[in-house]
């Protein structure tokens, strides 16, 4: 887990905010984080992003200052009170992020927003995460503390030094699992509507987790567009990508809520010679 270098906005319990809430942001991005990770994974963002895009990031129970609190263990519990955290941030466009975990999080709250609240996201982002139904049977949850933190290490996703010292590690450890449970024993409803919402689905090339045959198949879960992306790397692809990833979302979330542009210049007096041409 990443360790917070300075204290964020707390929009609510959910949600925080590295910097000042940009004043005149045309959208909003709440970035959702992997198993085990933690809101400050995310931190560097509003810089790459901001003025016109606001960003925040969720923060999972029983890490940082959620430390006491326990950790969510169930797919349906964890994204209803994403949702449910989400609904005041509508009032501009909204789209979600999420990375591995993250993404089948966004992807169900994504759902319940429309159902429950009416609210339809401006785009659903998934990273480095099969479509559900892909999703296999797993028991990772249940091994050792020592046997869990290997796996973690070899996605390349964590803090080495966290999980050399045995105290951090034995810290951290009960949410990792948690997170773990929460993924592994998740169900798809395969029967739920598709979303109506634009889905893009990024994932690193050297992934053997996550296929560009396995993220294609995102394009079920969406009445709206639906496209893949990758990147040279692994799981944790979006590490050295973070620059050309922020900006190829910010683009993306930009021209979605921007009208077309006008013609300018030469261009625009071209137009007004052909409107006014007699016929």
């Amino acid at each position: 887990m990443d360790v917070p270098t300075a204290p964020p906005q707390r929009p609510g319990a959910w949600l925080r905010r590295y910097g000042a809430e940009p004043a005149e942001a045309e959208a909003t991005l709440v970035c959702l984080p992997h198993a085990g990770g933690a809101p400050t994974f995310f931190r560097d963002w509003p810089e790459l992003m901001s003025p016109e895009v606001d960003v925040l990031a969720v923060c999972y129970p029983g890490r940082q200052d959620r430390f006491h609190e326990l950790p969510v263990t169930g797919m349906a519990e964890m994204a209803a009170a994403v949702a449910t955290a989400l609904v005041p941030l509508a009032d501009r466009p909204l789209a979600l992020f999420g990375h591995s975990m993250g993404a089948a999080v966004g992807y169900e709250a994504a759902r319940l927003l429309r159902a429950r609240h009416g609210i339809a996201l401006s785009h659903l982002f998934v990273s480095a995460m099969v479509p559900p139904h892909r999703l296999r049977r797993r028991s990772r949850h249940l091994l050792s503390d020592a046997e869990l933190a290997a796996e973690l290490l070899a996605q390349g996703g964590t803090d080495t030094e966290v999980l050399a010292d045995d105290e951090l590690r034995a810290m951290v450890m009960p949410a990792v699992r948690a997170d773990y449970r929460l993924i592994e024993t998740y169900r798809h409803d395969a029967g739920a509507e598709p979303l109506d919402t634009p889905v893009v689905a990024y994932h690193g090339r050297q992934d053997p987790a996550v296929t560009e045959a396995a993220v294609q198949e995102w394009r079920r879960y969406t009445r709206g567009t639906a496209e893949a992306r990758s990147f040279p790397g692994g799981h944790f692809y979006l590490r050295e990508a973070r620059r050309t990833l922020t900006t190829d979302l910010r683009e993306r979330l930009l021209a979605s809520v921007r009208p077309l542009t006008r013609p300018t210049g030469a261009a625009r007096g071209r137009a007004a010679c052909t409107a006014n041409a007699p016929r």
